[in-house]
């Protein structure tokens, strides 16, 4: 490790130590059924997102926490997976897990690495930089991560507790915990989506982009990627780096997206108080955000487009596929195309069916379907099936009192965009979003306990000061 990146967490270290007012200890353990105490949170996922939730916990003095995740370490999120750009999109100086504090920020930690003159010359942050600094930030403000862990199943237990049946290569355990965030990023609620036409065809000629894909069997294929989003560019520009023969985008509008609606929002008032609107206007914006999906940068566009054999399609849904001697053939509106291998970057659907970890509850999440009825020209199935959040991040009931449980499980992902706009799977909303999740938590923990804390304020009895009473003066005859 290098002289500056030492000095640098000394002085994380430092800024902890200065800011860490009140000291005191506020929650006891809570016994659970195995005998064991409960921890008070468990996050699921040891990305971006759980591993600064669990920071802003620590920060709040809940300390008996844990985070678990199913992939090896190093690998959560999708930086070093499915993630096919070169660098983040976001700009440079977005903060992110460091929740406002300076020294450790991605540009102090990249400083320190690489020195303030590449800080200065850098464009965009490389995305495997970006896994490393995540992994140095969750060493150096000590989040306790369990990796290769995965939770099948969350279940109501005794003592208002809820139950994560945890399995990992050692076996199947359970963990009990007073409250439970899901921090699962893009995978969230849902599950990736296939568009109907192509659901029928093999695995070996179509996959979703968020699969494993092996980009160096593609050399010489005609490769078709469905989507027109900033994934299905880089999943293009990826192949056709691998020696792809040809590449073809299709997308379904007339126009390809060139807007992005996440640079007009990121500003405090929106990401903290997009919550904070009723419905009409929560489901207003959103509606039109989602529905216009995110655009791509230049960079991502240059990237494919510096090839001759890449082709983009407008105005191209996919109306029907099917296996070929050759591979696939596509039909669009313009006509009839073949292809090699078939990748869609078609982005995520809310299915809680899908998670196993939630078949306890999943029939009786309350969606914005449930909760909202938009006017007609606002309507949207999709959107509708996003589930309706509680105001710290809970999820709800759709029949009320049948799983009172699930009010400490916590959303942390994509799914709470509807409820909360950019939250869990954002970099630009963090300094607000973590914040927001954490006061959630800590109000739940503390309110629960409020008998206790009764209680013990009835009990205190230590003086702060010693009185030295004189004795009354005699009196004087």
């Amino acid at each position: 490790m290098s002289s500056a990146l030492i000095a640098l967490e000394a002085k994380v270290r430092a800024d902890l130590a200065k800011i860490a007012h009140p000291h005191a200890a506020w929650l006891v353990p809570t016994p659970g059924p195995d005998g064991k105490p409960a921890l008070d949170v468990l996050v699921v996922g040891a990305g971006q997102s759980g591993i600064a939730t669990a920071f802003g916990l620590m920060r709040s003095r809940v300390a008996n926490i844990l985070v678990v995740d199913k992939s090896e370490e190093g690998r959560e999120g999708p930086w070093l997976t499915y993630a096919r750009m070169q660098t983040l999109r976001s700009p440079k100086d977005y903060t992110g897990p460091d929740l406002d504090i300076p020294n450790l920020t991605y540009q102090s930690w990249h400083e320190a690495r690489f020195g303030e003159e590449d800080w200065c010359n850098l464009d965009l942050i490389p995305r495997e930089l970006w896994a490393e600094y995540l992994l140095w930030f969750r060493r150096v403000v000590g989040v306790a991560v369990r990796n290769g862990c995965e939770v099948a199943e969350i279940a109501p237990a005794p003592g208002g507790l809820l139950a994560a049946t945890v399995e990992s290569a050692a076996g199947s355990e359970i963990l009990y915990a007073r409250k439970i965030v899901l921090a699962t990023g893009q995978e969230g609620m849902g599950d990736w989506t296939i568009p109907e036409p192509l659901r029928q065809l093999p695995s070996q000629l179509c996959v979703h982009a968020a699969q494993s894909i092996d980009f160096a069997a593609l050399r010489g294929k005609q490769v078709a990627v469905i989507g027109a989003g900033a994934s299905a560019f880089d999943n293009a520009a990826t192949a056709l780096e691998a020696g792809a023969a040809a590449a073809h985008l299709y997308c379904r509008r007339a126009e390809i997206q060139v807007i992005q609606p996440y640079r007009w929002l990121t500003f405090r008032g929106f990401l903290r108080h997009f919550c904070d609107l009723d419905d009409a206007w929560r489901w207003r914006f959103m509606r039109a955000i989602l529905e216009m999906r995110e655009g791509f940068p230049q960079a991502t566009y240059d990237r494919c487009a510096r090839h001759a054999n890449f082709q983009l399609h407008e105005g191209a849904p996919i109306e029907a596929a099917a296996e070929s001697a050759r591979g696939v053939e596509l039909r669009t509106p313009n006509g009839t195309f073949a292809a090699d291998f078939v990748i869609c970057g078609t982005g995520i659907d809310m299915d809680f069916t899908g998670r196993r970890e939630l078949r306890n509850c999943a029939t009786n999440i309350a969606t914005w379907a449930d909760r909202y009825q938009p006017p007609m020209d606002e309507r949207s199935p999709r959107l509708g099936r996003f589930p309706y959040l509680a105001d710290d991040y809970a999820l709800m009931e759709r029949d009320p009192g049948k799983t009172l449980w699930m009010r400490d499980i916590h959303l942390f992902a994509i799914a709470s965009t509807m409820s909360f706009g950019p939250s869990g799977s954002s970099i630009n909303a963090m300094t607000t979003a973590v914040p927001k999740l954490v006061h959630g938590l800590t109000r739940g923990l503390f309110c629960a306990d409020i008998e206790r804390h009764w209680a013990s304020f009835k009990a205190y009895d230590v003086p702060q000061a010693v009185v030295a009473r004189q004795p009354p003066a005699m009196d004087k005859e």
